[in-house]
């Protein structure tokens, strides 16, 4: 992630002023001003994959304990996952999609789910 900053860069150089022993210099100084443009993050889908052997009630449940889905809205996405083989939880940022997806899986696996939860870039 990029953080936009307005920076100012000072380049100077001293020059000497002819070989009398005299320290009195000329000097040049360029000032430059850079503008840093913020990059919006890319987005991820995070994506639960159909299997035959999930229960549908573990589906909702990981719908709501893990994407804060109410109980209607985690049915639908259930149902959607049920009839089409894939249904989307919601859309992160890397990060955040990423830790999603480990959640997810980790919990599927210490339930002895096959559940398989991806993430695809938007």
């Amino acid at each position: 992630m990029t953080i936009g900053l307005t920076a100012t860069r000072y380049v100077a150089r001293m020059q000497n002023g002819g070989g009398d022993g005299n320290d009195a210099g000329r000097g040049t100084a360029v000032i430059t001003r850079t503008k840093t443009k913020t990059k919006k993050p890319s987005l991820y889908r995070v994506l639960i994959l159909n299997d035959d052997y999930t229960p549908m009630e573990f589906v909702v449940h990981v719908l709501e304990r893990f994407f804060q889905k109410d109980r209607e809205a985690a049915t639908r996405i259930m149902l959607h996952v049920h009839n089409h083989g894939v249904g989307e939880c919601g859309v992160y940022t890397f990060e955040v999609a990423e830790t999603k997806v480990s959640q997810v899986m980790d919990f599927a696996r210490q339930n002895q789910h096959p559940l398989q939860c991806v993430m695809e870039k938007k």
